[in-house]
């Protein structure tokens, strides 16, 4: 750590008891989807650790898009689209898939597939992405009814009490039909978490026996993969599908690819139309798909990396503020909380987010760390190709600048 941090009690004794500061506030209530207002100015520096979704195309992937060969996707004769379904489906070791635009379409194009009739119903985690973030699309629009299960911790569940959902006795008038399980992996609002293979594989052999299909909603199967060290195929051979997303820690502007059986792709492209997905010359936006799969995935162990790096700071913080289990960053997203009670999630976010004359007379620079309040009294912060391990530092030096701030503000108010 550089000799500034070193020197930030100092400095802090030195400012933080002289005139009222003053603040560059940034809008407390951003929630999930929110936009923060950037703080401008030569001497501020913003990490933006919301989400992995605000990476943006790089030199190469843009200049792959203005140069991509076109057609009409919807007619198949989209030459570059035809190519990364191609090696989309080579890499999940899946007959087919299909480009999507959206991880949302995507996982909702699955349910519609596998859950064919009206009234038929699913079984997900209770704090699955698809059953919290999804907006309810699969009763709202397939009218798939849903079933939940307890998300444990490490983002997997009971698998006796997932049998205990399974309806029994159809065609019985009185209730749904059992058709699909869904699982997310890596597991968002449990912070990253990695799925392990035996649970997959369980999971799988249950789902055999009782007759239904599996989909993975995994947007970020690739962090899983890296994390475990194995290739994509490794994890998926225990799913009939699957939805990843290409717009996260791979780095392309749009997309997601579907896969599954070839019956499986062939339903998917019917339901895709019907949802308004079909698109004419999507090559452009492919080709940014093709980078993404062919260059992108080697590198988030370096945002796996960054975020391990932060959590180890904050327990190392000095006053002790954070509470982190490093047994839980498996990945690029870190869940953490905070020591006292004095200070909410959404205050310390909007203080990461803040920047103050005494931060610059303290730090150098401003840093404006944008991160979000998340459930369960925690904050969420994820890392992405966009943060470096100097912007990294950067925030470490932020967390422990608050957290010295705060003890004198408690200091002077005792």
């Amino acid at each position: 750590m550089s000799s500034k941090t070193l020197t930030i009690p100092a400095r802090l004794l030195c400012y933080c008891f002289h005139k009222p500061r003053r603040v560059f506030h940034v809008d407390p209530a951003r929630l999930y989807y929110g936009s923060p207002q950037v703080v401008t100015g030569s001497a501020v520096r913003t990490v933006d650790l919301r989400s992995d979704t605000v990476t943006k195309p790089g030199a190469a992937m843009r200049r792959a898009m203005a140069e991509a060969e076109v057609g009409d996707d919807v007619f198949g004769e989209d030459p570059t689209v035809n190519e990364l379904q191609k090696i989309a489906a080579d890499m999940f070791g899946m007959e087919a898939a299909l480009y999507v635009p959206t991880g949302t379409m995507s996982n909702l194009i699955a349910v519609m597939v596998h859950c064919r009739e009206r009234g038929d119903e699913m079984i997900v985690g209770d704090l699955s992405h698809i059953h919290v973030y999804e907006q309810g699309g699969s009763a709202q629009l397939a009218g798939v009814h849903s079933a939940t299960v307890t998300t444990l911790g490490d983002g997997t569940f009971d698998l006796d009490q997932l049998i205990s959902k399974i309806r029994h006795g159809y065609p019985d008038p009185h209730y749904p039909r059992s058709r699909l399980v869904c699982v997310e992996n890596t597991h968002n609002i449990q912070g990253g978490r990695v799925l392990p293979l035996s649970f997959l594989q369980e999971l799988r052999s249950v789902a055999d026996n009782f007759g239904l299909t599996v989909h993975m909603d995994g947007a970020r199967v690739m962090n899983a993969a890296v994390a475990l060290g194995v290739q994509p195929s490794a994890i998926l051979q225990h799913c009939h599908s699957v939805s990843v997303c290409l717009s996260k820690g791979l780095g392309a502007p749009v997309g997601t690819m579907l896969g599954g059986s070839k019956d499986f792709i062939q339903r998917a492209v019917r339901a895709r139309k019907a949802l308004g997905g079909g698109m004419r010359q999507s090559g452009v936006l492919a080709a940014a798909g093709k980078i993404a799969l062919s260059d992108m995935i080697g590198r988030v162990k370096e945002d796996h990396r960054n975020a391990k790096s932060f959590a180890q700071a904050l327990l190392q913080c000095d006053p002790p503020m954070y509470q982190v289990d490093l047994t839980t960053v498996e990945s690029n997203i870190l869940r953490f909380c905070l020591q006292d009670a004095h200070m909410s999630p959404a205050e310390f976010c909007e203080r990461m987010a803040g920047v103050d004359e005494e931060e610059v007379k303290a730090l150098g620079q401003g840093v404006q760390v944008l991160m979000f309040p998340h459930v369960g009294g925690t904050v969420r912060a994820v890392w992405h190709l966009g943060i470096s391990e100097e912007d990294t530092q950067l925030a470490i030096q932020k967390a422990h600048f608050v957290a010295q701030q705060h003890k004198l503000k408690s200091i002077r108010a005792a």
